[in-house]
């Protein structure tokens, strides 16, 4: 027989698993939405630091900008642990972290039941949304002095600052969410024979949860932005009033020591959610 008269579906004799492994070896690095090893982004994620702070060190060593405007990094690490050893920033971190959590808990409490309702009633979205959306556009710093009038200089000013900078954001991302649950699902509920407070509760919400512990999540970040606004109303304890302590004696690793406090803190927070969801949704994995 000649060679033209072989089958067209001829395969390649190597074992499929070997075939796999060689064409995972020939991804490219930028291949569009491909999965990647565990090795691979832990290698990436530990370069994208190294080359940050390979290029911070660069920068101070090579004299770029003034020693007072930008410290070495290990001016700035060392500087953290004498404030860490001292004891009271330690405090300020606790403090921090408790109105964080306690301002974004009564936040969700609020956002997250409304926008539901928003998104699974049109009669409530078409009431509140137009309320909402106006908020939404108005900068939360703007309420500082109304804040410190109503109710001084104490937390509850702080804490509801930090309320008002994610509520509203919150309650809309939370609307759309519920907005994009699938028809299908409702409607298969309605024709077996499901009631309102059924269809909510069995469909809606749960179908829902994933996507609102995402929008949690993100909006968390948005309110470790506004901690340093809400702590420099007469700063007094927190992260924020010790870098304002720092700012007047032009104390700068004071206050990188801070924001990489700040940025820490951040990640850990969002590892936590992150691990909550996969534990909680673990069927989406």
């Amino acid at each position: 027989m000649s060679p033209r008269s072989e089958s067209p579906n001829r395969t390649d004799a190597r074992p499929a698993g070997e075939t796999h492994s060689a064409r995972s070896r020939r991804q490219p690095w930028l291949a569009i939405r491909a999965p990647i090893s565990q090795g691979r982004t832990l290698f990436l994620g530990i370069a994208i630091w190294v080359i940050f702070f390979g290029a911070w060190w660069l920068a101070t060593a090579l004299h770029v900008t003034p020693a007072l405007l930008l410290p070495s990094p290990q001016k700035v690490l060392a500087t953290l642990y004498h404030l860490l050893a001292s004891g009271q920033f330690a405090n300020d971190i606790g403090i921090s972290i408790f109105r964080i959590v306690v301002s974004f808990s009564l936040a969700c409490l609020v956002a997250v039941p409304l926008g539901i309702f928003m998104g699974t009633f049109r009669s409530v979205e078409a009431c509140v949304n137009a309320f909402v959306s106006a908020w939404r556009y108005l900068p939360a710093p703007s309420f500082i002095p109304l804040l410190l009038m109503w109710f001084g200089t104490g937390e509850i000013s702080k804490l509801a600052l930090l309320f008002i900078g994610v509520v509203f954001f919150l309650i809309t991302l939370v609307m759309d969410h519920t907005r994009a649950v699938r028809q299908e699902l409702i409607e298969t509920a309605m024709t077996l024979g499901g009631n309102r407070r059924q269809i909510v509760w069995t469909v809606i919400v749960p179908a829902v949860l994933p996507d609102v512990v995402t929008a949690m999540r993100q909006m968390l970040a948005v309110s470790w932005t506004y901690l340093v606004i809400a702590e420099i109303m007469a700063p007094t304890t927190g992260i924020g009033a010790m870098m304002m302590r720092a700012k007047r004696f032009l104390e700068t690793p004071e206050i990188l020591a801070g924001i990489v406090v700040i940025g820490i803190l951040g990640l850990l927070f969002d590892f936590g959610f992150r691990k909550a969801h996969r534990f909680l949704f673990s069927y989406l994995y």
